[in-house]
């Protein structure tokens, strides 16, 4: 049987959601017969600009991805920042380039999550996934949210802590702050919960 592939794709500017990002691989890869790749979209913004925004430099060891390697996967794992309530340009532009693949509706059917760093409160930890939403539906995919399954660590109260019942999240703050141990947690078990359902679809496909 061949290994399930989940593809993790993510934009991240100052490394908040690169971080989620590897903690999500390393749950989809504790998976038996899943295989969770790391992928970076392409950067917008030149390097003078990232320059004077003090951004670091991009992982070297994430390649980029173009639209069409999207059908090579059996599902995916969507990240990106927030930018006012939606996802970062970066990441719209990627989706905007995928028209060749809605037209043959070549990603429909395939299940998607989606996780997220924001800067504050207000920042759209609801909202960035909400919008986000929109991309999965034009394609045909299916938006696998987390619901309550993450257990306990839903209800946390005594600490700031990112995500919601769309999926696995992150608070930048000024952009010092990095994920908490109990955000990586969450963004461990949503690899780990889309990747046992992406295995269950593979194996018992939808019927034509």
């Amino acid at each position: 049987m061949t290994a399930t592939k989940l593809y993790i794709v993510y934009y991240s500017l100052y490394r908040h959601v690169e971080i989620m990002a590897r903690e999500v691989q390393r749950g989809a890869n504790a998976v038996q017969g899943v295989e969770a790749t790391l992928w970076q979209v392409p950067e917008t913004l030149s390097e003078v600009i990232l320059q004077k925004m003090k951004a670091p430099a991009k992982a070297a060891d994430v390649p980029e991805i173009r639209p069409e390697q999207l059908k090579d996967a059996d599902g995916f794992l969507f990240g990106f920042p927030s930018r006012f309530g939606v996802m970062a340009a970066q990441f719209k532009a990627f989706f905007d380039a995928t028209t060749e693949l809605w037209a043959d509706q070549a990603l429909a059917g395939k299940p998607a999550g989606i996780f997220w760093s924001t800067g504050f409160h207000g920042g759209g930890q609801e909202l960035t996934a909400l919008t986000a939403v929109t991309q999965l539906a034009h394609h045909g995919m299916i938006f696998v949210p987390l619901g309550y399954t993450f257990g306990s660590g839903m209800f946390e109260m005594n600490e700031v802590k990112g995500g919601s019942s769309y999926g696995a999240g992150t608070y930048a703050a000024d952009g010092s702050r990095e994920p908490t141990e109990l955000e990586r947690q969450q963004a461990f078990y949503q690899g780990k919960y889309v990747a046992e359902i992406t295995k269950k679809l593979k194996n018992k496909p939808l019927s034509a």
